[in-house]
C-alpha cells in the first residue's frame, strides 16, 4: 500500500533571530497579498540558516520564477493573477535586497526589479498611481501618489515613511493599501540614505535633517485638488519613526503623527540594539569594512557582518566607531516641544527597555495630545512594526486617524 503524507512543508522558521523576524517580515505581507505563506516556509528548507548569502540566493530564485510567471498570466489576459504575482516578485525582490551587500552591484538591481514589479502591478488597480522623482540637493527624491478615485475632491491624506531598510513597495503593502481602502490620499516617499534613493543614489547617506525632505514633499502636494492639506498626517515607520518625529518637530501643516516607534534619539536606539556603544568602544575592537572577512565566525556571525557591513555604508562612515559617532547628530532635541498636533505612539511590548524608554520620553515631551497603543503577544503584533500582524497595526493607526479628522 502506497503512503501518504501532508506535504514536506513545515511551519519552522530560523534559529538565527534576525533572520527568522526577516521571514516573519515577509510572512507578514500575505496580509496584503505581498507574499504567501507556503511559499516563504518552503524556502526555510532551502535556505541555510543564519547564511544571508544563501538566503538572497533563494529569494532572488523565488522573485524571478513569480515575475516570469506574472508576465506569462499577464500575456494571455489574466490581468488580476498577474497583478498578484507581480506584487509577490516585487516582494520577493525587496527580500533579496535586504541581505545583499550594499556594495555588490546587485544590490541596486534586485531594488530596481522590486521596484518595476511594482509598476506592473499597478496597471490593473482600482486607485489612481503616479510616481514622481522630486529634485532635493543634489539628488531627486522618489515619491509615489495614490488616491481612493480620480475624481478631484479633497480628501485626507497620508504620508508614509520607512526607515532603514523599508521600501516605498513595502509600505504600499503594509500600511498604504490600507489607508486607501479607506479614502485616504497616500503619499511614499524617501530621503537621502533610504533604500528607495539608495537604488538610484548609491553614494547617498542617512541625513539626520529629515524634515527637509519632508518639506520638499509637502510643497510638491499642498496644491493639489485631491489634497486637503488641513487633514495632512504623517506616518513613520521603524527609523521612520525618528524621521516622522523630526520632521514634525519642524513642519506645522502636518495635522497629525503617528509614530511607530517614536525614535527621538536614535544614537542610544540603535546602541542598544548592538548590545553596547561602539561611539565609546576602544579602538582596537573598532573595524571597517575591510576588517569583516577576516573577523572570526566565533566573534561575528555571517548575519551579523552583513547588517554591520550594509549600516557602516548607508551612513557613509568609514568604521563601525564612526558610525555610531555620526549617530549621535540623529536628534530630535528640543524641538520636539513644538509638536502639538495629535499624536498616535505605537511600540510592540516584544521590542525591549530602549523603544519603550523613548516611546514614554516621547509621550511626556510633545505638546500635543498623545494617543498610546502597546501591541502584545495575543495580537500577534508584540514585534518590531508588527510585522506579524500589519493589518490589525493599520486599523489601530487608521481607525485613530479617522477618529482625528473626522
Amino acid at each position: 500500500m502506497s503512503e501518504i503524507k501532508r506535504g514536506k512543508t513545515r511551519v519552522k522558521g530560523f534559529s538565527d533571530e534576525e533572520m527568522d523576524f526577516q521571514l516573519l517580515r515577509q510572512m507578514g505581507s500575505s496580509s496584503f497579498g505581498a507574499a504567501s505563506v507556503g511559499e516563504c516556509l518552503s524556502l526555510v528548507n532551502r535556505i541555510k540558516d543564519g547564511d544571508p548569502k544563501s538566503w538572497v540566493e533563494e529569494y532572488t530564485k523565488l522573485a524571478q520564477w513569480q515575475q516570469k510567471d506574472a508576465h506569462k498570466r499577464a500575456s494571455k489576459g489574466h490581468t488580476t493573477s498577474a497583478r498578484d504575482q507581480f506584487f509577490k516578485a516585487c516582494n520577493s525582490f525587496r527580500a533579496a535586497e535586504y541581505y545583499t551587500s550594499c556594495h555588490d552591484p546587485n544590490h541596486q538591481k534586485l531594488g530596481m526589479q522590486a521596484r518595476n514589479c511594482f509598476r506592473d502591478a499597478m496597471d490593473n488597480l482600482w486607485h489612481t498611481f503616479e510616481e514622481h522623482l522630486l529634485t532635493y540637493k543634489s539628488i531627486d527624491i522618489p515619491v509615489y501618489f495614490m488616491s481612493p478615485s480620480p475624481h478631484e475632491q479633497k480628501r485626507k491624506t497620508l504620508l508614509i515613511v520607512s526607515g532603514y531598510d523599508g521600501t516605498l513597495e513595502e509600505e504600499y503593502f503594509m500600511r498604504g493599501y490600507a489607508a486607501l481602502e479607506r479614502g485616504y490620499n497616500v503619499v511614499l516617499f524617501a530621503g537621502p540614505g533610504q533604500m528607495d534613493v539608495f537604488r538610484f543614489y548609491s553614494g547617498t547617506q542617512f541625513e539626520p535633517d529629515f524634515e527637509n525632505p519632508t518639506k520638499t514633499v509637502i510643497d510638491f502636494i499642498q496644491d493639489r485638488p485631491e489634497v486637503d492639506i488641513d487633514k495632512l498626517a504623517l506616518m513613520g515607520i521603524s527609523l521612520g519613526g525618528y524621521f516622522a518625529t523630526r520632521a514634525t518637530a519642524h513642519e506645522p501643516r502636518i495635522k497629525a503623527l503617528i509614530a511607530n516607534s517614536p525614535i527621538i534619539n536614535l544614537h542610544d536606539y540603535l546602541a542598544a540594539f548592538a548590545g553596547f556603544d561602539p561611539a565609546e568602544a576602544p579602538d582596537d575592537q573598532n573595524f571597517t569594512l575591510e576588517d569583516l572577512p577576516e573577523i572570526p565566525e566565533g566573534i561575528m556571525t555571517a548575519e551579523e557582518k552583513s547588517r554591520s557591513e550594509n549600516l557602516i555604508i548607508r551612513f557613509g562612515q568609514s568604521t563601525f566607531k564612526d558610525t555610531f559617532i555620526y549617530l549621535k547628530e540623529f536628534v530630535v532635541g528640543d524641538a520636539i516641544a513644538n509638536i502639538k498636533c495629535p499624536c498616535l505612539t505605537l511600540v510592540g511590548s516584544g521590542e525591549g527597555g530602549e523603544p519603550e524608554k523613548q516611546f514614554d520620553e516621547f509621550i511626556d515631551k510633545v505638546s500635543g495630545p498623545v494617543t498610546k497603543h502597546q501591541f502584545t503577544e495575543l495580537e500577534g503584533a508584540d514585534t518590531h512594526c508588527q510585522v506579524g500582524n500589519p493589518s490589525y497595526a493599520a486599523a489601530v493607526a487608521l481607525d485613530w486617524l479617522d477618529e482625528i479628522f473626522d
